[in-house]
């Protein structure tokens, strides 16, 4: 038998023996990405589901590289969208906050553009979403077409092309989002019936209460990704058309995992691994370093992989600031034992969750448990978890269903291999303490290591924006002393006395992004600790910097319906400050006796120039007191006419049941 090793040394050497002749220039593959929306491997049949039909996926898995180990960088699109663009974190150029604007420095740029440089043409059908500022001037480099239109077929003749097309039909709009009836007409009613997939055709994955609106529901997932499937074979017989699959690389992936409640938006397992093939024609097989058709690799693959790779491929230069291994060609970067990941706000939904995995373990920290997995995000709580929280006040769920809906853990632990929905949380057995201290050891000195930026609160982000990116400001040690923030924040979420001792010291502390970690890591103290510091608390609410005022008046409400904490949060709720108002609204979700806002938050709703996140947050306020519908027909229109064309984007592509926004 020849070794995983032997025949790993062996297509190197190949691939060193046949790059100088791709580098000359003669024949550059052609590269073709097919990404998809919205969904985990185990929905996928390649990867194991019999109740799927993805024939399509299946063949270009069986006929190329299949990879167990594949993690979106973040868990939503924009941010995962970002990483891809640049190569670069989110953590180290601020972009994970979902559809945020950050500039970027003018070094860095959207990989393709080097492509563009070696001869490539680059196109992009369509999505962009990259969360970078002066979007229309960054695309403009990047690609020689973005659009619904944009195809290779555009090209010089023999001039070697990048393409990407981006399907939404598995995207969250169409398998939650979505009114049931447009649902229906533009996915179910396409889909030939012997395609089709009923209620009963499936199992219920154990994460989910076994019941008909949960089937219903899960069916909408599996008859999107068969759409998705049957556009997939549409492209790839264009290609096939075209005569040029001999020529192209394919690559195959999804923006991030499963589009439903508990994957999409946290930062588990289920949120961050996706499926991804690469798909080698005879001509370019000499590149694969995992061998021919029909490999399935365990290998540790990101998105911050991805633009090295592609850059690699074409012969560029590799730019200093991407940190991203190169999988293949002679310039390949040795394998990784970890992958560091990371989560931030979502929509409306503030968060702030890093983990570490290594393919079987997937070690999550969370540093504001005080929300609980299932949070008030606006396109979930139109959807089917509204159910979800039915069945949970009606006490039919099991104990790990309503575990979703209480304050999370700081620390979850899984091992993926033997609990695939990770429902057991190893983190509290002491038979896994070493683990537990490994993991968070190797967590803890990344964080630091990459000086993740986005430990400061988007209130201050924005404030820094003003004169430089985060991306430098990060990088200057007087200015972001990560140190010393990051022994803040590494309290957040653990509930005992000494810690919250710890936190209330530290409300003093000269640096404000120090006071901030504090107040929130105290925001998860139980009330029966946080009573003997009640006037330290009543001192933050005087605080200068508005975060921790904010969050100290939360605090304060709660332990004791304090009247003054109870104004300062419905003036912050009405702050011009976008960050500032978000925050407010965000921490009401989770308090117990919301009642006394209502007026305040109908107040914000009507006002003008808000943005979506806060409207999504009043909605969500309002929707969880019944004092509007949870639906998107009659809630989530927005005032249509009246926002730019980004929000209109953002809407068709996760809200919109509306009949006459443009189709795909």
């Amino acid at each position: 038998m020849i070794s995983r090793l032997q025949c790993l040394i062996g297509w190197q050497l190949v691939a060193l023996t046949s790059w100088g002749q791709i580098n000359k220039g003669t024949t550059k593959p052609n590269i073709l990405w097919v990404t998809i929306e919205d969904t985990s491997p185990a929905f996928v049949g390649a990867y194991g589901n019999t109740d799927a039909r993805t024939p399509t996926i299946d063949m270009l898995a069986k006929n190329g590289v299949m990879f167990l180990n594949a993690f979106s960088n973040n868990t939503v699109c924009s941010p995962s969208r970002a990483t891809i663009i640049s190569g670069v974190k989110t953590t180290e150029l601020g972009t994970g906050h979902h559809r945020s604007t950050i500039n970027f420095p003018a070094e860095i740029k959207g990989f393709p553009s080097y492509l563009r440089t070696q001869g490539y043409y680059t196109t992009n059908n369509f999505k962009t979403d990259y969360n970078v500022a002066n979007s229309n001037a960054f695309i403009k480099e990047a690609w020689d077409e973005s659009s619904a239109n944009a195809t290779w077929r555009n090209r010089k003749p023999g001039q070697p092309f990048f393409a990407v097309f981006n399907y939404a039909e598995s995207h969250q709009s169409r398998t939650m989002s979505w009114s049931y009836q447009q649902y229906k007409k533009e996915i179910y009613d396409i889909l030939p019936p012997s395609d089709r997939i009923g209620d009963n055709d499936f199992k219920v994955p154990p994460i989910y209460h076994d019941s008909p609106e949960m089937r219903k529901q899960l069916a909408r997932v599996y008859n999107s990704l068969k759409v998705t499937d049957n556009v997939i074979e549409k492209l790839l017989k264009q290609l096939d058309n075209d005569g040029l699959r001999d020529s192209t690389i394919i690559f195959f992936y999804a923006d991030h995992g499963e589009g439903m409640p508990r994957g999409k938006t946290n930062g588990i397992d289920y949120g961050h691994r996706v499926p991804f093939v690469i798909w080698f024609p005879a001509m370019y097989s000499h590149l694969s370093p995992w061998g021919k058709a029909g490999v399935v690799s365990d290998e540790l693959i990101s998105f911050e992989d991805l633009a090295p790779t592609i850059l690699s491929i074409a012969g560029a230069t590799i730019p200093s600031y991407m940190k991203g291994r190169i999988l293949m060609v002679d310039q390949r970067s040795p394998e990784v034992k970890e992958l560091y990941l990371e989560n931030d706000r979502a929509d409306n939904g503030p968060d702030l969750t890093r983990s570490v995995s290594d393919g079987r373990y997937i070690y999550s920290r969370s540093f504001m448990p005080f929300m609980p997995e299932l949070r008030y995000i606006r396109y979930f709580e139109i959807s089917v978890q509204q159910q979800m929280r039915k069945d949970n006040a009606g006490n039919i769920l099991n104990k790990q269903q309503q575990s979703f809906f209480l304050p999370r853990q700081p620390e979850y632990l899984f091992d993926v291999e033997t609990d695939p929905w990770e429902l057991n949380n190893l983190a509290t057995n002491k038979n896994y303490r070493n683990k537990l201290n490994e993991f968070r050891e190797k967590l803890n000195k990344n964080i630091i290591t990459e000086r993740d930026i986005l430990l400061l609160p988007e209130y201050e982000t924005e404030l820094i924006q003003r004169s430089t990116t985060l991306y430098k400001f990060r990088q200057n040690a007087k200015n972001f002393p990560i140190g010393d923030i990051y022994h803040a924040v590494s309290l957040s979420g653990f509930r005992d006395k000494e810690t919250c001792r710890k936190q209330i010291s530290l409300l003093t502390n000269s640096n404000k992004i120090i006071r901030y970690w504090a107040i929130v890591g105290i925001r998860s103290q139980p009330d029966k600790l946080l009573k003997k510091y009640k006037m330290k608390l009543l001192a933050a609410l005087n605080d200068t910097y508005p975060p921790v005022a904010v969050t100290a008046a939360v605090i304060l409400y709660e332990l004791e319906a304090n009247k003054t904490a109870k104004e300062i949060l419905k003036q912050a709720c009405l702050d011009d400050n976008m960050e500032i108002a978000l925050m407010a609204i965000n921490y009401l979700l989770y308090v117990k006796n919301d009642k006394p806002f209502e007026n305040t938050i109908n107040t914000v709703k009507k006002k003008k120039n808000i943005n979506y996140p806060v409207k999504a947050a009043c909605n969500d306020y309002l929707g969880k007191n019944g004092l509007i519908d949870n639906n998107v027909a009659s809630e989530d229109q927005l005032q249509v006419n009246k926002l730019p064309k980004l929000s209109l984007y953002f809407i068709h592509y996760t809200l919109a049941p509306l009949k006459y926004f443009f189709g795909y």
